[in-house]
């Protein structure tokens, strides 16, 4: 296992070159003309034990544009599979090269990979490269949900590369530095599943049990275990989405962290007026991926996960299939049960009656007939000041929001406290992500500065930003997200 390190130097521990070779290829990122360092995350760089790069921008240009390989670094492009939209496909790193795993100096093990780095093996036909709109927008957004409080991949750098690439129109190209605890997902099960023989499926478990879930290591099914460890992640990650709004936008299973991250923000976006419906994603016809559809996919991408493990759950596969599906059967129960606590908790409900929950629903069923802006009226609620007057206006949300208040005034201290810390007052509102995106690809980065800054402390009154909250009229009627790939 790592341990405590507190030398200023890169210290890689490049563990996944230890599978088998079958789940990557050596690849060296692809170098660009013109190197240029747009952002760098020095809080990031600190907790990772790379603050002695910080202030040599030709450096750290050089070093995360791909150009120059840091010393101790083996890059690679990681195999894997997956289920998109349903349909299952054989994938793999194809814009992204791992350069190797960082042991910062409280021991931690994180993967540092660079996005739109270039072609490898698995690019199927795509030209490796990432547009500087779209690794702006994860940098953003990344940030914006680390700030939140969510379980998040992490971006360290920005870097131009001086080059064109084409998308639905002609675009600057960047590398986006990511930083992940590692970038294992269902869809590498998936790989391992299709490709691999029971003893190297075996030693993946055990892997990716060290890796991340080291208190299995006792248990007396592994694989049952983890599956069961993962689904639990699973959950408090999407509880942790819809506390704020958030639309992923594109929930294949090769987009879903085995840690519990979030991971791979292409189409997401954040809800404005609340519809369980919503979806914003250009390549989600269907809604699959909606704001209120979120739970059941990640209940289908478990079941996925679950097949993949089944030769090791038990030798008979009907005995293996039976208790898998004892594990995925509780998901609905275990969903419920986290969510409904996550809604007390932005509603100040200290101890939680069996009649809550229809105040909960309730307040939902209200919020959607009236267009209800989602952040803005809990935020109301927390600060006394609900803004959202076709739903002040109606006499049922007048008669709930009089049986809420007895429910809050129970413990005031406690629930105002409670109703602070879930939410938030400040988001990444859609359209001023594309107002400061716009602005940057422009060359002006100073709205995109100012946004971070305010991004950072979204718990925050907001006072000094009414403007934050408001939503410009029709606005997500028209509004698209994209994969950038």
């Amino acid at each position: 296992m790592p341990t405590k390190n507190n030398k200023q130097d890169w210290n890689w521990q490049n563990s996944y070159l230890q599978l088998p070779d079958k789940l990557y290829s050596k690849q060296a990122p692809a170098p660009v003309p013109e190197p240029s360092l747009l952002y760098w995350n020095e809080a990031l760089a600190e907790q990772l034990g790379l603050a002695f790069l910080t202030g040599n921008e030709e450096r750290l240009a050089e070093f995360f544009s791909g150009n120059t390989v840091p010393p101790g670094a083996e890059p690679l492009a990681q195999a894997y599979a997956g289920h998109q939209f349903g349909g299952f496909n054989i994938l793999g790193d194809g814009r992204a090269i791992l350069l190797g795993e960082q042991i910062n100096p409280e021991g931690k093990r994180f993967d540092i990979q660079l996005k739109g780095s270039g072609q490898t093996p698995y690019s199927r036909r795509g030209d490796g490269r990432a547009t500087l709109s779209s690794m702006l927008r994860e940098y953003l957004i990344s940030e914006a949900m680390y700030h939140l409080g969510i379980p998040t991949t992490r971006s360290l750098a920005v870097v131009g590369t001086g080059q064109t690439v084409y998308r639905q129109k002609v675009n600057q190209g960047a590398v986006l530095t990511r930083i992940a605890s590692s970038h294992i997902r269902v869809g590498t099960f998936e790989y391992v599943r299709q490709y691999g023989t029971i003893e190297e499926i075996e030693a993946f478990v055990q892997y990716v049990i060290k890796r991340h879930y080291p208190e299995l290591e006792s248990a007396d099914n592994k694989a049952l275990a983890l599956l069961e460890a993962v689904m639990d992640k699973q959950i408090e990650l999407v509880v942790e989405w819809m506390r704020v709004g958030f639309i992923h936008g594109v929930m294949n299973t090769d987009n879903v962290s085995i840690a519990g991250e979030t991971i791979d923000y292409g189409p997401c976006a954040f809800m404005n007026a609340y519809d369980p419906r919503t979806v914003f994603s250009s390549i989600d016809r269907h809604g699959r991926y909606a704001f209120g559809n979120q739970p059941n996919i990640t209940h289908w991408n478990m079941a996925v996960f679950a097949g993949t493990l089944l030769p090791l759950i038990a030798e008979q596969e009907e005995v293996a299939t039976e208790q898998a599906r004892a594990v995925l059967d509780d998901f609905p129960r275990r969903f419920a049960q986290k969510w409904y606590q996550m809604m007390f908790r932005k509603l100040g409900i200290v101890k939680p009656e069996r009649t809550d929950a229809a105040l909960v629903d309730e307040l939902l069923e209200l919020m959607e007939r009236h267009q209800a802006d989602y952040t803005n009226v809990f935020a109301g609620l927390r600060n006394g000041q609900l803004q959202e007057e076709a739903l002040n206006a109606s006499f049922e949300f007048q008669d709930w929001h009089a049986r809420w208040k007895k429910r809050f005034e129970v413990m005031p201290t406690e629930a105002n406290t409670l109703m602070v810390q879930s939410n938030p007052v400040i988001i990444a509102r859609n359209h001023l992500v594309e107002e400061v995106l716009q602005a940057a690809e422009a060359s002006n980065y100073q709205p995109l500065n100012d946004f971070l800054k305010q991004l950072s402390k979204p718990y925050a009154s907001g006072d000094d930003a009414p403007e934050l909250q408001l939503v410009p009229s029709d606005f997500d009627s028209q509004y698209q997200t994209f994969c950038g790939t």
